[in-house]
């Protein structure tokens, strides 16, 4: 089987474990997407989630803050693609080593937020639902409006819950010009 084959099967299999999950078939409900983003743990909902692509070239484009990759043709369409640790941090991307690039994943923005932008992450660490953390706890009075709740899981590990509306919605997300 070639690369290209087994890479078009997990893209599939992943699609039809996403909608089982976004329906609620298939036992438990999985409530989000948990990502990696330089060894932070974030959960993404489904619902704001859309799909989810290997490594891409980019195109890099000028006067662009630090955290902002370029654009990359996605499936015949032009996506801006924003390092997610980068923008959390506002610095630019941490230099990967290259056996870690091949977990490194583009997660686009769900279609109904109408806004053609990716958000690179490190690696995709599977769907999860409420039933897989112990407890949660409701963001600080300080934290950026797009964090949600903080969820401890059953090995004590937190996982900050992003919503993803609101952030393709802040203006230091939206202003990507470095002037």
């Amino acid at each position: 089987m070639s690369k290209r084959q087994s890479l078009r099967d997990l893209q599939s299999r992943l699609a039809e474990k996403l909608e089982a999950a976004k329906s609620g078939a298939g036992g438990t409900a999985a409530s989000w997407l948990a990502v990696d983003a330089n060894g932070s743990k974030f959960l993404f909902p489904l619902s704001q989630s859309g799909e989810i692509y290997p490594l891409t070239p980019t195109h890099q484009v000028a006067h662009t803050k630090d955290w902002f990759i370029g654009v990359a043709n996605l499936r015949g369409a032009l996506f801006g693609i924003a390092d997610f640790d980068g923008f959390l941090k506002n610095t630019k991307p941490v230099p990967r080593p290259v056996q870690k690039l091949s977990d490194v994943r583009f997660v686009t923005l769900s279609a109904a937020i109408e806004m053609n932008c990716a958000l690179q992450v490190d690696k995709l660490d599977g769907l999860r639902g409420m039933s897989s953390f112990k407890k949660s706890e409701p963001p600080t009075a300080t934290s950026p409006a797009y964090f949600g709740h903080v969820y401890t899981d059953l090995n004590d590990a937190k996982w900050q819950e992003i919503n993803l509306q609101i952030l393709a919605q802040q203006d230091e997300f939206l202003n990507i010009n470095k002037l």
